[in-house]
């Protein structure tokens, strides 16, 4: 049985991500995002939310970039420590011995030990309150080489050991439970 419960954002468990933002060759940051995703295929966009009070917003509306770079397993005490720190105050870059690398398309630097990093610009800037989202398109991807299948050409997520985040907690991905269209599709007869 179901009961009233409070209006919240419980819509978890969601990815968390490290924004990468600034200028390579200047001031930089790094900020970890839970409140991100996709919201259309072509042009391919996405959107991240951030409080006004953050450093890595000032960047972003400043320079109208950011990189979204995925977490994996062991980028999780990185990505957790960007988001309790502020770029104000120290380095994120070096504290966390992060690498930042040039972006085909932006200033802003991707960060080389994620797996994959989405470069964006940002469309248009919508202010909801506590947060500001920022949507963007995905103007160029970095993919780390050893996760794209040469015989297909696929980029193997599953095989980059991603991390989620539910409610203050960071957890590893888990089992495959089916593919996209399992529930309608027929088994195959055996003759």
């Amino acid at each position: 049985m179901k009961e009233p419960f409070k209006p919240g954002t419980l819509l978890y468990p969601m990815p968390v991500v490290m924004v990468s933002c600034g200028k390579l060759d200047g001031r930089k940051d790094i900020v970890t995002v839970a409140w991100v995703g996709t919201i259309n295929t072509e042009p391919p966009m996405c959107y991240i939310s951030l409080r006004k009070s953050r450093f890595s917003h000032e960047l972003i509306k400043e320079s109208g970039e950011f990189v979204v770079n995925l977490v994996t397993e062991t980028l999780a005490f990185a990505t957790d420590w960007c988001g309790v720190k502020s770029g104000r105050d120290v380095d994120k870059f070096s504290a966390m011995k992060l690498t930042p690398s040039a972006a085909q398309k932006v200033a802003a630097p991707i960060i080389e030990e994620s797996p994959l990093s989405l470069e964006c610009r940002v469309v248009d800037i919508k202010e909801l309150g506590s947060h500001d989202m920022f949507i963007a398109e995905v103007v160029a991807m970095d993919a780390e080489s050893t996760l794209i299948d040469r015989s297909t050409g696929q980029f193997q997520l599953n095989h980059a050991h991603l991390v989620a985040y539910s409610h203050g907690k960071y957890y590893k991905l888990g089992e495959k439970l089916g593919s996209f269209g399992y529930s309608v599709n027929k088994k195959k007869r055996k003759k």
